[in-house]
Protein backbone atom coordinates (compact mmCIF):
# COMPACT_ATOMS: atom_id res chain seq x y z
CA UNK A 1 0.00 0.00 0.00
CA UNK A 2 1.31 3.70 -0.89
CA UNK A 3 -0.33 6.28 1.05
CA UNK A 4 0.20 10.04 0.51
CA UNK A 5 -0.96 12.82 3.28
CA UNK A 6 -0.49 16.76 2.14
CA UNK A 7 2.15 15.44 -0.27
CA UNK A 8 4.29 18.97 -1.51
CA UNK A 9 7.14 19.83 -3.67
CA UNK A 10 8.36 22.61 -4.35
CA UNK A 11 11.23 23.68 -6.40
CA UNK A 12 11.92 27.72 -5.89
CA UNK A 13 8.45 29.48 -6.56
CA UNK A 14 7.35 26.75 -8.74
CA UNK A 15 5.22 23.93 -6.73
CA UNK A 16 5.43 20.62 -8.34
CA UNK A 17 3.14 18.37 -5.87
CA UNK A 18 0.44 20.23 -4.38
CA UNK A 19 -1.08 18.74 -0.97
CA UNK A 20 -1.52 15.54 -2.51
CA UNK A 21 -4.11 12.95 -0.53
CA UNK A 22 -4.71 9.52 -1.84
CA UNK A 23 -3.92 5.75 -1.18
CA UNK A 24 -3.04 3.12 -3.54
CA UNK A 25 -4.67 0.16 -2.42
CA UNK A 26 -2.97 -3.47 -3.14
CA UNK A 27 -4.76 -6.35 -5.14
CA UNK A 28 -5.54 -3.85 -8.10
CA UNK A 29 -4.02 -1.83 -10.87
CA UNK A 30 -3.96 2.09 -10.08
CA UNK A 31 -3.80 4.01 -13.20
CA UNK A 32 -1.65 7.31 -12.39
CA UNK A 33 -2.42 9.99 -14.80
CA UNK A 34 -2.47 13.83 -15.71
CA UNK A 35 -0.95 16.56 -18.62
CA UNK A 36 2.85 16.38 -18.99
CA UNK A 37 3.77 18.89 -15.96
CA UNK A 38 1.09 17.75 -13.65
CA UNK A 39 3.63 15.93 -11.10
CA UNK A 40 3.60 12.72 -11.77
CA UNK A 41 7.02 11.60 -11.88
CA UNK A 42 8.11 14.08 -8.57
CA UNK A 43 5.18 12.05 -6.98
CA UNK A 44 6.88 8.75 -7.98
CA UNK A 45 10.43 9.78 -6.83
CA UNK A 46 9.15 10.64 -3.86
CA UNK A 47 7.33 7.79 -2.88
CA UNK A 48 11.10 5.76 -3.27
CA UNK A 49 13.05 9.18 -1.79
CA UNK A 50 14.77 9.89 -4.59
CA UNK A 51 13.05 13.09 -3.74
CA UNK A 52 12.24 14.73 -0.62
CA UNK A 53 8.99 16.38 0.26
CA UNK A 54 8.76 19.99 1.11
CA UNK A 55 5.92 19.09 3.33
CA UNK A 56 3.26 16.62 4.06
CA UNK A 57 4.43 12.64 3.83
CA UNK A 58 4.31 9.53 1.80
CA UNK A 59 4.72 6.00 3.20
CA UNK A 60 4.85 2.24 1.73
CA UNK A 61 3.56 -0.87 3.34
CA UNK A 62 3.58 1.64 6.65
CA UNK A 63 6.81 3.60 7.05
CA UNK A 64 8.93 5.75 4.52
CA UNK A 65 11.06 3.77 2.01
CA UNK A 66 14.41 4.44 3.50
CA UNK A 67 13.17 3.08 6.47
CA UNK A 68 12.68 -0.49 4.83
CA UNK A 69 15.47 -3.15 5.94
CA UNK A 70 15.11 -4.53 1.77
CA UNK A 71 13.59 -1.47 -0.11
CA UNK A 72 13.61 -3.45 -3.14
CA UNK A 73 11.40 -6.22 -1.40
CA UNK A 74 8.77 -3.44 -0.71
CA UNK A 75 9.02 -1.38 -4.06
CA UNK A 76 9.94 -2.43 -7.27
CA UNK A 77 10.42 1.01 -9.59
CA UNK A 78 10.84 1.51 -12.69
CA UNK A 79 11.22 5.40 -13.30
CA UNK A 80 14.00 6.19 -15.86
CA UNK A 81 13.61 3.53 -18.64
CA UNK A 82 18.01 4.40 -19.69
CA UNK A 83 19.26 4.21 -16.19
CA UNK A 84 21.73 1.62 -17.14
CA UNK A 85 25.14 1.37 -17.34
CA UNK A 86 25.73 1.37 -21.01
CA UNK A 87 28.91 -1.40 -20.61
CA UNK A 88 27.16 -3.91 -18.78
CA UNK A 89 24.99 -6.82 -20.13
CA UNK A 90 21.19 -7.05 -19.34
CA UNK A 91 22.24 -10.11 -17.19
CA UNK A 92 25.38 -8.29 -14.86
CA UNK A 93 23.21 -5.14 -14.41
CA UNK A 94 20.55 -7.35 -12.63
CA UNK A 95 23.29 -9.37 -11.00
CA UNK A 96 24.96 -6.18 -9.36
CA UNK A 97 21.87 -4.93 -8.19
CA UNK A 98 20.95 -8.78 -6.84
CA UNK A 99 24.29 -8.59 -5.11
CA UNK A 100 22.91 -6.10 -2.98
CA UNK A 101 19.79 -7.88 -1.48
CA UNK A 102 20.90 -11.30 -1.40
CA UNK A 103 18.98 -12.15 -4.31
CA UNK A 104 19.90 -15.77 -6.16
CA UNK A 105 21.29 -16.19 -9.71
CA UNK A 106 18.29 -18.60 -10.01
CA UNK A 107 16.03 -14.93 -10.17
CA UNK A 108 18.16 -13.11 -12.14
CA UNK A 109 17.86 -15.69 -14.46
CA UNK A 110 14.11 -16.15 -14.14
CA UNK A 111 13.22 -12.37 -14.58
CA UNK A 112 15.04 -12.64 -17.66
CA UNK A 113 12.72 -15.08 -18.60
CA UNK A 114 9.38 -12.95 -17.50
CA UNK A 115 10.77 -10.29 -18.99
CA UNK A 116 11.53 -11.78 -22.52
CA UNK A 117 15.14 -10.96 -22.50
CA UNK A 118 16.66 -14.25 -23.01
CA UNK A 119 18.08 -13.27 -26.54
CA UNK A 120 19.72 -10.24 -25.42
CA UNK A 121 20.62 -10.79 -22.14
CA UNK A 122 24.27 -11.12 -22.72
CA UNK A 123 24.64 -8.52 -24.54
CA UNK A 124 25.25 -4.48 -23.41
CA UNK A 125 22.42 -2.58 -22.21
CA UNK A 126 23.79 0.67 -23.93
CA UNK A 127 22.82 -0.52 -27.07
CA UNK A 128 19.52 -1.29 -26.18
CA UNK A 129 16.01 0.21 -28.03
CA UNK A 130 14.07 1.84 -25.88
CA UNK A 131 11.44 -1.09 -25.67
CA UNK A 132 14.11 -3.53 -24.56
CA UNK A 133 15.57 -1.44 -22.01
CA UNK A 134 12.04 -1.26 -20.87
CA UNK A 135 11.66 -4.54 -20.13
CA UNK A 136 15.54 -4.51 -18.58
CA UNK A 137 13.92 -2.20 -16.21
CA UNK A 138 10.90 -3.98 -15.41
CA UNK A 139 13.12 -6.99 -15.03
CA UNK A 140 15.12 -5.15 -12.13
CA UNK A 141 11.95 -3.72 -10.98
CA UNK A 142 10.79 -7.27 -10.00
CA UNK A 143 13.83 -8.77 -9.28
CA UNK A 144 13.17 -9.10 -5.25
CA UNK A 145 9.77 -10.02 -6.13
CA UNK A 146 8.08 -7.14 -4.11
CA UNK A 147 4.60 -6.31 -2.74
CA UNK A 148 4.79 -2.69 -4.68
CA UNK A 149 5.59 -2.44 -8.30
CA UNK A 150 5.52 0.37 -9.74
CA UNK A 151 6.17 1.55 -13.38
CA UNK A 152 6.47 5.27 -15.28
CA UNK A 153 5.20 4.71 -18.62
CA UNK A 154 5.88 1.78 -19.06
CA UNK A 155 4.52 0.58 -22.98
CA UNK A 156 6.91 3.43 -23.99
CA UNK A 157 9.07 2.05 -27.24
CA UNK A 158 7.11 -1.21 -26.83
CA UNK A 159 6.23 -3.36 -30.06
CA UNK A 160 2.28 -4.27 -29.75
CA UNK A 161 3.45 -7.11 -28.73
CA UNK A 162 5.17 -5.84 -26.08
CA UNK A 163 2.05 -3.84 -25.48
CA UNK A 164 0.15 -6.73 -24.79
CA UNK A 165 2.78 -8.60 -22.88
CA UNK A 166 2.79 -5.36 -19.84
CA UNK A 167 -0.96 -5.48 -20.10
CA UNK A 168 -1.21 -9.08 -18.58
CA UNK A 169 1.47 -8.72 -16.56
CA UNK A 170 0.38 -5.69 -14.69
CA UNK A 171 -3.04 -7.82 -14.61
CA UNK A 172 -1.40 -11.09 -13.28
CA UNK A 173 0.18 -8.78 -10.30
CA UNK A 174 -2.35 -7.49 -9.14
CA UNK A 175 -4.30 -10.75 -9.29
CA UNK A 176 -1.11 -11.85 -6.90
CA UNK A 177 -2.29 -9.47 -3.98
CA UNK A 178 0.47 -6.72 -4.80
CA UNK A 179 0.22 -2.67 -5.23
CA UNK A 180 0.56 -2.32 -8.74
CA UNK A 181 0.84 1.86 -9.65
CA UNK A 182 1.16 2.71 -13.04
CA UNK A 183 1.60 6.16 -14.83
CA UNK A 184 0.61 6.22 -18.72
CA UNK A 185 -0.37 8.85 -21.30
CA UNK A 186 -1.68 5.98 -23.38
CA UNK A 187 -5.78 6.62 -22.23
CA UNK A 188 -6.64 3.14 -24.70
CA UNK A 189 -4.58 0.90 -22.48
CA UNK A 190 -5.31 2.80 -19.19
CA UNK A 191 -8.90 2.06 -19.88
CA UNK A 192 -8.15 -1.95 -20.69
CA UNK A 193 -6.00 -2.25 -17.38
CA UNK A 194 -6.64 -0.54 -14.66
CA UNK A 195 -9.06 -0.91 -12.28
CA UNK A 196 -8.59 2.42 -10.01
CA UNK A 197 -7.25 5.98 -11.35
CA UNK A 198 -5.44 8.96 -9.17
CA UNK A 199 -5.87 11.93 -11.86
CA UNK A 200 -3.54 14.96 -11.08
CA UNK A 201 -3.19 18.00 -12.85
CA UNK A 202 -0.81 21.29 -12.05
CA UNK A 203 0.37 19.52 -8.97
CA UNK A 204 -3.62 18.98 -7.34
CA UNK A 205 -5.87 16.17 -7.30
CA UNK A 206 -8.58 16.10 -9.72
CA UNK A 207 -10.03 12.63 -9.28
CA UNK A 208 -9.78 9.07 -7.12
CA UNK A 209 -12.35 7.09 -9.06
CA UNK A 210 -13.06 4.44 -11.02
CA UNK A 211 -12.68 4.20 -15.03
CA UNK A 212 -16.32 3.47 -15.10
CA UNK A 213 -17.60 6.33 -12.46
CA UNK A 214 -15.17 8.43 -14.33
CA UNK A 215 -16.92 7.88 -17.74
CA UNK A 216 -20.01 7.91 -16.11
CA UNK A 217 -19.83 11.29 -14.41
CA UNK A 218 -18.43 12.45 -17.94
CA UNK A 219 -21.70 11.94 -19.33
CA UNK A 220 -21.07 8.41 -20.50
CA UNK A 221 -23.07 5.05 -21.19
CA UNK A 222 -25.66 7.18 -22.77
CA UNK A 223 -28.43 6.16 -25.23
CA UNK A 224 -29.55 8.35 -28.77
CA UNK A 225 -33.27 7.60 -28.93
CA UNK A 226 -35.35 9.50 -31.93
CA UNK A 227 -38.75 8.99 -31.95
CA UNK A 228 -41.63 10.72 -33.49
CA UNK A 229 -43.05 11.54 -29.77
CA UNK A 230 -40.06 12.65 -28.05
CA UNK A 231 -42.39 14.42 -25.41
CA UNK A 232 -44.52 11.49 -24.63
CA UNK A 233 -41.07 9.32 -24.38
CA UNK A 234 -39.44 11.57 -21.81
CA UNK A 235 -42.93 11.31 -19.64
CA UNK A 236 -42.72 7.12 -19.90
CA UNK A 237 -38.65 7.52 -18.94
CA UNK A 238 -38.86 9.66 -16.50
CA UNK A 239 -37.53 8.17 -13.02
CA UNK A 240 -35.08 8.93 -10.51
CA UNK A 241 -31.52 8.42 -12.00
CA UNK A 242 -32.48 9.06 -15.19
CA UNK A 243 -31.31 12.09 -16.60
CA UNK A 244 -33.54 12.83 -20.35
CA UNK A 245 -32.24 15.65 -22.60
CA UNK A 246 -32.76 16.87 -26.24
CA UNK A 247 -33.57 20.06 -28.30
CA UNK A 248 -37.00 21.55 -28.32
CA UNK A 249 -38.81 20.35 -31.94
CA UNK A 250 -36.08 17.64 -32.33
CA UNK A 251 -36.96 14.26 -32.38
CA UNK A 252 -33.89 12.72 -30.52
CA UNK A 253 -33.45 12.16 -27.12
CA UNK A 254 -30.22 12.15 -25.31
CA UNK A 255 -30.89 9.47 -22.02
CA UNK A 256 -28.60 8.56 -19.05
CA UNK A 257 -29.21 6.27 -16.61
CA UNK A 258 -31.33 3.47 -18.26
CA UNK A 259 -30.38 0.86 -20.94
CA UNK A 260 -30.91 0.60 -24.78
CA UNK A 261 -33.11 -2.58 -23.77
CA UNK A 262 -35.20 -0.78 -20.53
CA UNK A 263 -35.82 2.05 -22.99
CA UNK A 264 -37.08 -0.37 -25.65
CA UNK A 265 -39.33 -2.26 -23.66
CA UNK A 266 -40.84 0.89 -21.72
CA UNK A 267 -41.41 2.50 -25.37
CA UNK A 268 -43.02 -0.90 -26.61
CA UNK A 269 -45.42 -1.14 -23.45
CA UNK A 270 -46.58 2.42 -24.07
CA UNK A 271 -47.27 2.07 -28.17
CA UNK A 272 -44.25 4.55 -29.04
CA UNK A 273 -42.42 4.02 -32.43
CA UNK A 274 -38.41 4.54 -32.01
CA UNK A 275 -36.55 5.38 -35.14
CA UNK A 276 -33.09 4.82 -33.45
CA UNK A 277 -32.19 2.93 -30.24
CA UNK A 278 -28.31 3.68 -29.85
CA UNK A 279 -25.92 3.22 -27.11
CA UNK A 280 -23.48 5.34 -26.84
CA UNK A 281 -20.00 5.75 -24.39
CA UNK A 282 -17.61 8.39 -23.89
CA UNK A 283 -13.92 7.07 -24.18
CA UNK A 284 -11.46 7.58 -20.95
CA UNK A 285 -9.71 9.65 -23.47
CA UNK A 286 -12.32 12.11 -23.81
CA UNK A 287 -13.28 11.99 -19.88
CA UNK A 288 -9.81 12.38 -19.19
CA UNK A 289 -9.65 15.42 -21.14
CA UNK A 290 -12.78 16.68 -20.30
CA UNK A 291 -10.88 16.67 -16.47
CA UNK A 292 -7.52 17.80 -17.41
CA UNK A 293 -8.77 20.71 -20.03
CA UNK A 294 -7.80 23.78 -17.37
CA UNK A 295 -5.00 21.97 -16.07
CA UNK A 296 -2.64 21.30 -19.65
CA UNK A 297 0.35 23.71 -19.26
CA UNK A 298 1.89 22.98 -22.82
CA UNK A 299 -0.86 23.66 -25.49
CA UNK A 300 0.24 22.64 -29.00
CA UNK A 301 -0.93 25.51 -32.07
CA UNK A 302 -1.41 22.69 -34.80
CA UNK A 303 -4.27 24.51 -36.13
CA UNK A 304 -1.82 27.78 -36.59
CA UNK A 305 0.67 25.45 -38.03
CA UNK A 306 -0.99 24.29 -40.58
CA UNK A 307 -2.55 27.35 -41.89
CA UNK A 308 0.73 29.15 -41.33
CA UNK A 309 2.32 26.25 -43.81
CA UNK A 310 -0.63 26.52 -46.25
CA UNK A 311 0.79 29.93 -46.62
CA UNK A 312 4.22 29.35 -46.88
Amino acid sequence: MIEAHQLTKRYGDKVAVDRLDFVVQPGAVTGFLGPNGAGKSTTMRMIVGLDAPTSGSVSVNGCRYAQHPAPLQEVGALLEAKSIHPGRSAFDHLMALAYTHGISRRRVRRVIELTGLEAVANKRAGAFSLGMAQRLGIAAALLADPAIVMLDEPVNGLDPEGVLWIRNLLRSLAAQGRTVFVSSHLMSEMALVADHLIIVGRGRLLADTTVQDLIRQAGGDSVKVATADPGRLREVLAAPGVEISGQAGSEELQVTGMSPRSIGLAAAEHGIPLFELTATTVSLEQAFMDLTRDSVEYHGAGSDLATAGRRA
